[in-house]
């Protein structure tokens, strides 16, 4: 029981502290937080379609890699198989 009531009262310390040291009204944070989302939203507006774009380029890259050292490595192969190395 004494936890509770201990736990009770901090929590009224708290809201009490909070409301008395606020830098500025409710209203005033909520208009500041709009336009921080609004700021937001244009810095990464097309960063999706960027990020897609990277990883095609990166994909393809990677495949081209693939195929060359799929081709080399079949060739290196093939030529040890026949005993020309």
């Amino acid at each position: 029981m004494k936890f509770f009531w201990g736990l009770l009262v901090g929590f009224a310390l708290g809201v009490a502290a909070g409301l008395l040291l606020a830098p500025q009204s409710g209203e005033a944070t909520l208009a500041q937080l709009n336009e921080q989302g609004i700021t937001l939203r244009g810095r990464t507006e097309g960063l999706g379609e960027r990020l897609r774009t990277r990883a095609n380029e990166a994909l393809t890259q990677g495949r081209d890699l693939y195929s060359r050292t799929k081709e080399d490595l079949t060739e290196q192969y093939n030529k040890a198989k026949a005993g020309q190395m």
